[in-house]
Order: structure tokens, then C-alpha cells, then sequence
């Protein structure tokens, strides 16, 4: 029966039922041969290799092995030659005892793929041993009135050899009453009678001593001798008889010593010293003396020592009662040993395989062959392994099975196997054998190294030093040893614009990203790249991952304004009308931050003022607005210094000069346009609001003549060296009383412009908004910084 696969409902099992015929794998017979005993070790017995027909390469890959049905090692293969030698000295007796011819079977086993051949090897008996008799001295007691040609069985001698080199022939010292005559008996050995020849007197001749000899067919022949002493007695009319000639009885092999085993009565028809029997023994090997005695008086037959069923089956005794006046009778006594459950399964590991490549296909772990030394039901075994493992058990032929792969297996999911073989016999009760064996599972590189997350994103401030540890990607790897170390190396970009060996580097070994140099992220504000991992197997598996980083903002830029444009010579200057009303609009400031986020968020404020009250800046959109009415009393030049700050930690600031002129009203030149699209009609229905305008312009334009000519005298007192044609610029005093209205200090930056104002030879004058003195500013670069937009 095969065994059952795991995941099978009941358990993987296998009876052994002694019947192979048509398993998996037949063994053959293959050579029958013979070897002198006594042979020291490393005698040659053949060349199995030539006999198998094979290299001896071929023996020595298939590892093929030499296994003995005793669990002995009495062969062995030289593997360099293919020879099978003796590996110790044999002894024929010790091996098989009495028993013609000596075999010893064994089994050549040789894996990929698995086969089995049955060979046997004779072992030849040479003559060592020379007969002994277990009775040196044997008493016949035989009455004068014996018939002449009456036959005497003797005891015959033991000779541990066999075949020829056993017991052949019998003889006795010359002698004119008695000779030699030889039996073959039923077991197929010969015994020595003495036959009478002449009548006996016990007048004449009362007793006397002749000597036996046992002569084997060795060469040179071996004796062994013993002693018969012959005592005539007196006429005795009955022989002792026994009910039966043959008894049998059985007693379990596990039967105290001292037990009954039998008991025999012989009757005599005599009376008094004639009558009296004793009983013995007769002919018995030296086994049934050491295992059984007999009581000489009453006929019992007990152990004198334990019974061994898988040692001796069977015992057949003789037994001879003798009367007191020599008369004899004998009966045969068979004693069968029965079998108990006593001796458990054995297993014996002929090949084992501890270590297996994970990827390979069927595979064979081991090699064992099952044996119990009980019969029948005792002796009939189960064999099993644990279910839920991916193995197979199946059995082969003498006993054997194989323990093997179902197929490849996965280091990573189970890397060490525990396989516990039990064998179960099915006596009552029953005995088990366990054996555990452990194969561990090699790896193979079939794992590529995964990383703990498909994509990894680091951030890492601006102006970082050198070398800085940016982040780390980070690998895992199933396989073991060399193949699951891992290096880390940075890929091409895909990107050929990115120089990405200037930016970063990546440690081998742990896969730690170090920043090469300082970021800005004004020039750049992320990149990204892929990372990959490498194992070290053969071949190397690898994976990559997306590494993005992003470089986050710090605040390193000042803002810049770009309306009014500052320049170092003079500030910017406004014109306000004195009839400007509370929040009249003076102007805008307009700054922008190259930086991002809360970084370019501005703020605008006012620091210092000639008039603090008059003017206001709303902090988010930089607009200046006026916060009350102009009087007389306010002078007609104010100087505003404001600071454009940024959100950033710690922010940075620029500051902003203006200058404010307090006019009385705007020349022709800028004042507004009419509106050609107005009805004419209009016009006509308002005559009075007509007057009054040209009334206000009228006064207007007076009140500009004469601050024209004023400021014109001015400038060319400041200017005598001047062209009539060239501008000059007026030095007009500030105060220099400026009240700081925030409270924060003294401005890193200052911006001033320029107003100048022309006399026209026509003799009208205007104002002219000369071209501002700008101030030293870097060029933002050749990059657009779409995300920075100016505040409103």
C-alpha cells in the first residue's frame, strides 16, 4: 500500500503486508556469491562494478552502497575500484550455526534514480571445529540376559561445522562384544548405535570400558572421543515404558524461569530397586541444557532459563527414564516457544539526505528499511510520517522505503523540516519506533530585493550643508547568505538635464542619501530619480524604487519692490491735492518675494512720517492712503518711510522712501480729459455747474502759475552753472524732524527719486515726472518663478 499524501483525512500510512510485487520500484535478483570463512578483512569477493556492468564512475555517482538483512556491515565497496571486499573476518559457525548452507543476503542500493538489486553471499565452511560429546562418560546398564544383536542408541557427538566438514562416521575400541552401526536421523544428522554381538555374564565379566570416536570429513579429518562404561546387571524381566512417545506442549516466550513446562511419567512393571525410574536428558545439544532441566525423580520438565522466540522457535527434547535394573525407554518431547509482542519495530536508516536546494524536483531524503522480529500479527507493520508536509513515503521491496520530495520547495516559506517516521506493529499491545530527522532547505537566489515602499519622499531644507543626510530607502530580501545582501546604487535619470551626481549619493551598503552640495530653491524646487537594490546571488536579482526629493523653502530672499521703484539719489515723490479727501488713495506700493509660501507673504507699515497723523498704509495690499483732511497748517512736502516685511522665521524687510507734495490743484496738462461720448444736451440742462468749473479751474491754474514760478526761481538758483534747457532739482527742505511712527528702529534699506520740475519758454510750466534713479538690484535670473506674484 503507498502512502497517503499530506492533506489526505486520515493518516498517511502504510501496512506491510509482504507483498511488493507490483510497488513503485521491483528489486532484482543480481549474483550469488561464495567466500571461505574465517577470510581476514579485506578479502576480495568480486568486482561489482564489472558485474553490474557500469564505470566505476558511475557507481560512485549513483552512490551506490551495500546494505546486509542483519543490519551488519560484513561488505564493503571500495568506491575507487568497485570492488566488494570483507570487512571483517567471517565466521560460518557464528553466522548461521548449524544450519547448510550459510547464506548471507544483502542489497546493492544505488540512488538517481533509485534501484535495488538482492545479491547473496555463501560463506564455505572450512574445518575448524572437532566433534565434542557433551557426556565425556556415558553408563549403559544392560541385564546378562540381552539378546545378542540388541541395538543401544548412544549419544551422538556435536561438530559446529557443516557439510563435509561435519560428523561422517562413528567407531568404538576394539572389543568381542559390541560394534558400531550409523542411523541418519530425522533433522538429517547421523547417530551411533552399539549393537550386541555376544551374550553378556555378569558372572564372567560384571562391567567394563570401551571409547567412542566421532570422526568429521575434514582434511585432515577431526575427532572427538568419549568414554562407555558398560555395567551388566542381574535379570530384569520389565523395561520402563511411557504412556506416549511423543509429547508437544507451548509456552510463551515470556515465561518465568522456573516454570513446568512438562511433566512425563514412565511406568515399570517391576517391582522394588528394578521398579525404581529415573529420567534424563538424552542426547541433548547444549541449547536445550542450558535452557530446560529435568527432574530425575518425578519427570519435570522446567526453564532454567528465559525463551527467546525470534532466537529458537522450537525445542525437541529426549527423554530417557531408566529403571533401577538398567532397562531403558525413551519419548520425544517438542516444545514450541509462541511468539509474544515484545520486540519493537525497527528502522534502519540505509541513506539520508540532510540538506536540499529548494528549487529542485523530486528528491529523495532517505533511505530506510522497517524489520520486526516478531511473526504474525506482531510482526505486521505501519509505517507513517506527519501529515501536512509536502513528502511522500512510499515503499519499496525487502522492507525498504523511500522518503522523498512531492516537489520543489520554498525556503522562505519553510526553511527546516522535522520529519518524524513512526513504525507500529499490530500486536497487542502495540510497540512503536520513532525516528527524527531533519533536512534544512538551501537557498536559491529567486527573490528579488523588495523595498519597504514603491516611492519615498524626502524633504530637505535649502542651504543645507554638504554631505548632509537627507533620508534613507531601505530594502528587504527573502533569500539568506550572500543572496540576500543587498547594494543600493542610484539609476540614470531619465532626465538628462539633471546632473543627479552633483546633487546626491547614496551609501551602498544601507542605502542612507546624502545631499553633495547646497540647494537653492529658487532654481530648484524638487527632482526625483529612481534607486536600485541588488542582491548578491548569481545571478543578481534587483528592484527599484521612485525616490522624489523636495527642497522646502527657507527664508533667504528680501523682498523686492518693484513700484515705486528706489534708487539712492532721490526718493519718489507723489502729488497730493490739499482738497484730498480722509482715505484719498496717495499711491501703491508694489513688492514681490522670490521665496514661497509664508515666506513671500508681505506686509506693509509705516515707520516714519514728517506728519504721523496725515498718512496711513493698509498692511496687506501696501496702498498709502491719507487718514484726515489737509489744512493750512500742514507743510507742503512730507517724507514717508515705509517697511515691506516678509512672514518668514526670522523675516526679512525693505524699506521705501516717498516723498508727498501737497499741492492746490493739477495744471492743464493733468487735469482730466472731457468725456466725448457725453450727451451735448446735458450741458445745457446745468449751465450753473458749468461756471463753477471753469471758475475752479480758472483759480487752479493761477495757483499752479505761481507755485511754477516759484519753485522754477528756485531750481535755477541751485542750479546757476545749468543750461536753459536742463532740469533742475529742487532743494526744497524737508524737515528733518521725521517722527518714527512704528517703533521698530532704523530701515536697512532707503530708496529716494527724483521730481524735477521744467520752465517752458513758452511761459506756461508743468510738472514732469522725471525717470526715477533706480537702485542697484540683482536680476532675479534666468528661471520664472511662476508661484511669486506680486502683492496688491
Amino acid at each position: 500500500m503507498a502512502a497517503r499524501r499530506s492533506g489526505f483525512p486520515r493518516q498517511r500510512q502504510v501496512v506491510f503486508l509482504f507483498l511488493f510485487g507490483g510497488l513503485c520500484l521491483a528489486g532484482s535478483e543480481f549474483g550469488r556469491y561464495s567466500v571461505m570463512e574465517e577470510t581476514e578483512r579485506g578479502s576480495f569477493v568480486v568486482n561489482l562494478a564489472k558485474d553490474l556492468g557500469l564505470g566505476v564512475e558511475t557507481l560512485a555517482a549513483k552512490r551506490t552502497r551495500v546494505i546486509s538483512d542483519d543490519n551488519k556491515q560484513h561488505l564493503l565497496l571500495d568506491s575507487h575500484t568497485g570492488d566488494l571486499l570483507t570487512n571483517e573476518k567471517l565466521d560460518r559457525e557464528k553466522l548461521c550455526g548449524s544450519t547448510e548452507p550459510c547464506m548471507l543476503y544483502f542489497q546493492i542500493l544505488m540512488d538517481n534514480p533509485f534501484q535495488i538489486y538482492r545479491a547473496e553471499l555463501r560463506i564455505l565452511d572450512i574445518n575448524d571445529h572437532s566433534p565434542i560429546f557433551q557426556d565425556k562418560k556415558m553408563i549403559l546398564k544392560i541385564p546378562e540376559n540381552t539378546a545378542v544383536g540388541t541395538a543401544f542408541r548412544l549419544e551422538r557427538a556435536q561438530d559446529s561445522d557443516g557439510g563435509r566438514n561435519g560428523i561422517q562416521n562413528y567407531t568404538i575400541s576394539p572389543n568381542t562384544f559390541f560394534h558400531i552401526t550409523i542411523h541418519d536421523s530425522d533433522d538429517g544428522m547421523i547417530y551411533p548405535e552399539l549393537v550386541l554381538d555376544k551374550a553378556l555374564d555378569w558372572e564372567e565379566q560384571p562391567e567394563f570400558s570401551l571409547t567412542l570416536t566421532a570422526l568429521d570429513g575434514g582434511s585432515p579429518p577431526r575427532s572427538g572421543t568419549a568414554t562407555i562404561h558398560i555395567v551388566v546387571l542381574d535379570v530384569n524381566d520389565n523395561a520402563p515404558q511411557f504412556p506416549q512417545e511423543f509429547y508437544e506442549t507451548k509456552v510463551p516466550e515470556n515465561s518465568p524461569v522456573g516454570l513446568v513446562v512438562i511433566k512425563v511419567t514412565g511406568e515399570d512393571g517391576d517391582s522394588g530397586v528394578n521398579a525404581e525410574i529415573s529420567y534424563s536428558f538424552f542426547d541433548a545439544s547444549e541449547d536445550i541444557r542450558a535452557t530446560f532441566q529435568i527432574n530425575p525423580f518425578s519427570g519435570e520438565i522446567t526453564l532454567r532459563a528465559l525463551l527467546d522466540y525470534e532466537f529458537i522457535k522450537s525445542y525437541k527434547l529426549n527423554v530417557q527414564a531408566v529403571d533401577g535394573g538398567g532397562l531403558s525407554a525413551r519419548c520425544t518431547v517438542l516444545v514450541r516457544v509462541l511468539d509474544i509482542n515484545d520486540n519493537p519495530p525497527e528502522l534502519i536508516m540505509s541513506s539520508l539526505v540532510n540538506e536540499v536546494v529548494e528549487n529542485s524536483p523530486e528528491t529523495v531524503l532517505a533511505v530506510f528499511r522497517i524489520n520486526d522480529r516478531d511473526s504474525g500479527e506482531n510482526g505486521k507493520m505501519v509505517c507513517y510520517i506527519q501529515e501536512n508536509l509536502p513528502l511522500l513515503l512510499k515503499p519499496s521491496v525487502d522492507n525498504y522505503y523511500i522518503l522523498m520530495t512531492e516537489g520543489a520547495l520554498d525556503r522562505e516559506s519553510i526553511a527546516e523540516y522535522n520529519i518524524t517516521i513512526t513504525v507500529s506493529d499490530l500486536g497487542t499491545p502495540k510497540l512503536t519506533t520513532q525516528h527524527t530527522i531533519t533536512v534544512q532547505v538551501s537557498d536559491i537566489n529567486d527573490n528579488a530585493p523588495a523595498f519597504t515602499q514603491t516611492s519615498y519622499t524626502l524633504f530637505v531644507h535649502e542651504n543645507n550643508s554638504p554631505a548632509l543626510h537627507v533620508g534613507t530607502i531601505s530594502a528587504t530580501d527573502s533569500d539568506s547568505g550572500s543572496n540576500a545582501h543587498i547594494t543600493y546604487s542610484l539609476l540614470p535619470p531619465q532626465d538628462p538635464q539633471l546632473a543627479l551626481d552633483s546633487l546626491i549619493s547614496i551609501n551602498a551598503d544601507n542605502g542612507q542619501l546624502f545631499a553633495l552640495r547646497a540647494l537653492d530653491y529658487e532654481a530648484l524646487q524638487a527632482f526625483e530619480f529612481h534607486v536600485g537594490a541588488t542582491d548578491g546571488g548569481s545571478p543578481a536579482l534587483n528592484s527599484q524604487a521612485l525616490v522624489r526629493v523636495v527642497v522646502l523653502d527657507d527664508n533667504d530672499n528680501e523682498p523686492f519692490v518693484l513700484y515705486p521703484l528706489q534708487n539712492a539719489s532721490a526718493p519718489y515723490t507723489e502729488l497730493l491735492p490739499r482738497t484730498a479727501e480722509p482715505g484719498y488713495l496717495v499711491t501703491k506700493v508694489v513688492a514681490v518675494d522670490r521665496d514661497s509660501g509664508q515666506n513671500a507673504w508681505l506686509s506693509f507699515q509705516l515707520l516714519k512720517a514728517t506728519e504721523p497723523g496725515l498718512f496711513s498704509v493698509w498692511a496687506h495690499n501696501g496702498e498709502v492712503r491719507t487718514t484726515r483732511l489737509l489744512s493750512e497748517r500742514d507743510v507742503p512736502k512730507h517724507r514717508l518711510l515705509l517697511l515691506v516685511k516678509d512672514n518668514g522665521d526670522p523675516p526679512r524687510s525693505a524699506s521705501v522712501m516717498l516723498q508727498v507734495l501737497l499741492v492746490d490743484g493739477f495744471s492743464q496738462p493733468y487735469l482730466p480729459l472731457p468725456d466725448v461720448s457725453r450727451n451735448p444736451t446735458e450741458g445745457e440742462e446745468d449751465v450753473l455747474t458749468l461756471y463753477l468749473v471753469i471758475a475752479l479751474a480758472s483759480v487752479s491754474s493761477l495757483f499752479l502759475l505761481s507755485v511754477l514760478l516759484f519753485v522754477g526761481v528756485r531750481l535755477c538758483r541751485r542750479a546757476r552753472a545749468a543750461s536753459l534747457g536742463g532740469c533742475s532739482v529742487p532743494e526744497g527742505h524737508f524737515p528733518d524732524h521725521l517722527v518714527d511712527v512704528s517703533g521698530t528702529g532704523t530701515l536697512s534699506q532707503s530708496y529716494q527719486y527724483e521730481v524735477c520740475l521744467m520752465g517752458g519758454s513758452s511761459g506756461t510750466s508743468d510738472f514732469k515726472f522725471l525717470k526715477p534713479i533706480y537702485p542697484q538690484v540683482h536680476a532675479y535670473g534666468p528661471q520664472d518663478n511662476s508661484d511669486e506674484k506680486p502683492t496688491f
